[in-house]
């Protein structure tokens, strides 16, 4: 089982977003994605759920993203976005994604320590309970990969710290994660910078190239 991502870039208007990522990453490994703001790094992530062109190679546990169903069936992926229904109480809204995912409900609450909220519509939780409730999906059934953008946004320190330990006990199984995050979350997570690409010519547009005048 394993990561392995080889020259990937994700591509904008058919142009790279950013420099070519290459690394690997083996059961029980994470890293984190650093870059500054705008480098790349969101839409790195995006580019490996398939929401954003790619080019290069990824292939996880000897599966290949051009392979989608099987790939996406290993990965789990939260954004800034957090992707609750806000007419549904906490407890409705992962007993939802239950039903998509697999998984308890129940222990879901009580890994992000929700249960005294779960009775309450999403939509009057706070910022913070929001994305503890977002993130809350990655505790239903498990997945191989972790792809996490900027998780920790809202939380406050004492829930940061539930987070990671949370990603603690997800690598200590034998998961995988890849995070955007500018935090120290205390775990051994390798840094990734994102880059800049190198300046690169579409030849094949007409748009720009030739004489237009």
């Amino acid at each position: 089982m394993s990561l392995t991502l080889d020259a990937f870039q994700t591509l904008r208007g058919g142009l790279p977003v950013s420099a070519p990522i290459t690394l690997s990453l083996a059961p029980g490994q994470g890293a984190a994605l650093r870059g500054a703001n705008g480098a790349g790094k969101s839409t790195l992530l995006r580019g490996l759920i398939g929401l954003a062109p790619s080019r290069g190679s990824a292939q996880l546990n000897g599966v290949s993203h051009q392979e989608p169903d099987r790939w996406l069936e290993q990965i789990a992926h939260t954004a800034h976005a957090d992707a609750i229904k806000g007419a549904l109480t906490v407890h409705e809204n992962l007993a939802f994604w239950s039903r998509l995912y697999g998984g308890d409900p129940d222990r879901a609450l009580h890994a992000f320590d929700l249960e005294s909220l779960a009775d309450r519509p999403a939509a009057a939780c706070s910022a913070g309970q929001k994305r503890r409730l977002g993130l809350a999906r990655l505790a239903l059934a498990p997945r191989a990969l972790w792809l996490l953008d900027e998780p920790t946004v809202s939380l406050d320190v004492a829930h940061t710290a539930l987070f990671a330990e949370v990603l603690k006990s997800h690598l200590t199984n034998g998961g995988m994660a890849l995070i955007a995050t500018h935090i120290d979350l205390g775990l051994p997570l390798p840094p990734v910078e994102v880059a800049a690409p190198a300046p690169e010519a579409r030849e094949d547009d007409p748009f720009l190239s030739g004489d237009w005048a």
